[in-house]
């Protein structure tokens, strides 16, 4: 199981984002514009030649995009030479028979310059994508380091311990039981989270979290989940669920005096999933620190493994703090 965008670790962008499309639209008309320009003799006639331009250059990138998002699963699994040559080579054949289907059409001058720009342009935006992928390496390094720095708030392991221990004599199996879970919590934060894993999965160590956080806090935590529509298999962010959760807990009940519920929603819908916390917002907690720091973290998370397919959204309702987060549909297969 890999991040969702195969083609990248060979040097590519992922053809299936819907925020590499964008880009590729908006910098392949800059491209066209600059073009434009380049060739023009009369400002007068520039919209006239932009538009000749466009003529060709829209329906033969859009050509390219469907052609480069049928592909990209299996660019990913070839080498870099390989992968680059095919979508330098598919950019000039769909722009060469664009330029054919123009000249059948509408008898203008065929010739092969359409041709060598498609490939000379998809070399230029591949070259592009290239260099900003190396300048977002360090961020991605810096939000992963941020990324174990902020897993798990120190007071956790400490307050989680003392709880252990204050039960320890009276009820060893549940003792032995915590220290299990705790264990394979910490094995799950401190390994190498580079890679989506099965929303399952993250299910299945937020429960492991929260059967913690009961033993400590006892009543004051009650949890309900509704996951009737749950996609087990829908592939997200590693340490998607236990830092919301933690956030819930520690800014929800931790404090309390009354038992305060913890609501987790996980739904499919029709492009991805959708998921939703939230918690109790007592007034001597509004204001603690922490929550923004941990929702801006997993926003650049989001923004790295998804670019602009994923959303996260967060704010006060009715008493309560709520977090959603909406993934784009991604299997491991």
């Amino acid at each position: 199981m890999s991040i969702p965008s195969p083609s990248s670790a060979i040097g590519l962008p992922d053809f299936r984002n819907q925020g590499i499309w964008l880009r590729l639209l908006l910098a392949a008309n800059g491209l066209l514009l600059l073009v434009a320009l380049a060739r023009n003799r009369d400002l007068a006639r520039l919209p006239d030649e932009l538009l000749d331009l466009s003529a060709l250059g829209e329906p033969a990138l859009l050509l390219t995009l469907i052609g480069l998002f049928v592909l990209s699963s299996w660019l990913g699994r070839q080498r870099r030479a390989l992968a680059l040559g095919v979508v330098i080579a598919w950019s000039a054949a769909a722009f060469t028979a664009i330029d054919a289907l123009l000249t059948a059409s509408f008898g203008t001058p065929p010739g092969w310059r359409a041709g060598l720009a498609g490939g000379a342009g998809a070399a230029l935006l591949l070259a592009w994508f290239g260099l900003r992928a190396q300048a977002q390496a360090p961020a991605l390094a810096e939000a992963r380091l941020a990324a174990l720095n902020a897993r798990i708030r120190p007071h956790f392991l400490f307050n989680s311990l003392n709880a252990i221990l204050g039960v320890i004599r009276d009820d060893p199996r549940r003792a032995e039981h915590a220290l299990e879970e705790l264990a394979e919590l910490f094995r799950v934060l401190l390994r190498d989270n580079r890679e989506l894993v099965p929303l399952s999965e993250e299910i299945a160590l937020a429960r492991k979290y929260l059967t913690i956080e009961k033993l400590r806090l006892g009543e004051r935590l009650q949890v309900r989940w509704e996951m009737s529509d749950c996609p087990p298999d829908t592939l997200a962010p590693p340490l998607l669920l236990q830092p919301l959760l933690e956030n819930a807990v520690y800014h929800g009940c931790e404090t309390a005096s009354e038992p305060g519920e913890i609501v987790v929603r996980i739904a499919a819908r029709r492009d991805g999933v959708h998921i939703e916390i939230d918690n109790p917002l007592a007034a001597s907690t509004a204001q603690r620190p922490g929550n923004r720091m941990a929702l801006a973290n997993l926003r650049e998370r989001l923004m790295l493994f998804y670019d602009l397919e994923a959303r996260l959204e967060s704010g006060e309702h009715a008493g309560r703090y709520r977090v959603s987060v909406d993934l784009p549909c991604r299997t491991s297969s």
